[in-house]
């Protein structure tokens, strides 16, 4: 809407000074001819803004004006959460309410914290995601959201490791991990996580959530994630690593790999370390361990040797 547009140039113009009408056009994601007339608009409303001529030039407040419009909606403050997560913020379809709240705390603020918070963001950046990876594609998390929020059951089609199941799901919360949006959401009286990407198909139904009254998100997230961890590994590997392979863990296998590298045995004199590292279970660890090269050999356990002998004798025979 036209009125939300120019309280937003009007505290952009508060709390950054002098901006040209491009700038203005890029933050709006409008024209520059319609910032041309919004800025007509304040003026006639009796703002004093005013514009400035030259390479140097741009549209500026009177020094010293400062508006009291700073009151949040409650998408804006919905919209708080996610401060410092402009990119989830717009994934959940809030984006634009999380710019504009933004925008009023930073006027609402005096002009000594308000050049507080503009160092903190100029020198801080988070980025979730991690490394490497394309973002899931989650078509329908605007929708899952909007269940979640109002407390509505949802009917769902979901792609499992198995093949595709239906489910009638009572969302309790979304949890955003490493960059990869999970459902937490309730069948029957039981909580259980879904990755949003593996939605195939999301159908709103009117019933209410039933949500468990000692239910505590937080709570069931760490745990979940413990039972994970524990259940993902199956064993355990000695190794004798090179030099370079120890280099190489903490980025293969993450903290597993910190942790083994930092408990490793004393190097012998060809610099060759022995260590332990927790591995899932025989065919997945020797995919992981054929990523070490030559810079890592099994020691134990021996179906894991032998496993890992195996494959490597295959791949010779076919690169021969």
């Amino acid at each position: 809407m036209r009125a939300d547009r120019l309280l937003t140039t009007l505290l952009l113009l508060q709390n950054r000074g002098r901006l040209t009408a491009p700038q203005l056009a890029a933050e709006l994601e409008v024209s520059v001819r319609t910032v041309y007339r919004d800025i007509e608009a304040l003026a006639a409303s009796g703002v004093p803004v005013y514009a400035e001529r030259g390479p140097a030039g741009g549209f500026r407040l009177l020094d010293g004006y400062r508006t009291r419009l700073t009151g949040l909606t409650g998408e804006e403050a919905d919209s708080l959460a996610l401060a410092g997560m402009p990119a989830a913020a717009a994934e959940l379809g809030l984006g634009a309410d999380l710019a504009t709240a933004s925008l009023k705390l930073a006027a609402a603020l005096p002009a000594e914290l308000g050049e507080r918070a503009r160092r903190v963001q100029e020198r801080f950046h988070l980025d979730a995601p991690g490394w490497f990876r394309d973002a899931d594609p989650v078509p329908f998390l605007a929708q899952v959201a909007a269940a979640v929020w109002e407390g509505r059951r949802l009917r769902v089609r979901y792609r499992r490791w198995r093949g595709e199941v239906d489910r009638d799901l009572h969302p309790l919360g979304l949890v955003l991990k490493g960059g990869i949006w999970y459902l937490v959401a309730a069948v029957d009286v039981t909580p259980r996580t879904y990755r949003v990407s593996r939605l195939l198909a999301v159908e709103p139904l009117g019933q209410p959530v039933e949500r468990p009254a000692d239910f505590d998100l937080a709570d069931y997230w760490a745990g979940s994630a413990r039972a994970l961890e524990a259940a993902r590994y199956q064993g355990e590997a000695r190794l004798r690593v090179s030099p370079r392979g120890r280099r190489l863990m903490p980025m293969m296998f993450g903290a597993a790999g910190v942790r083994a590298v930092r408990e490793a045995a004393p190097a012998d004199r060809d610099g060759w370390a022995e260590l332990t590292l927790p591995v899932e279970a025989v065919p997945v660890a020797v995919t992981d361990l054929l990523r070490l090269g030559a810079e890592a050999e099994v020691l134990d356990p021996p179906e894991l040797r032998a496993a890992l002998a195996a494959t490597v004798r295959e791949l010779a025979d076919r690169y021969r």
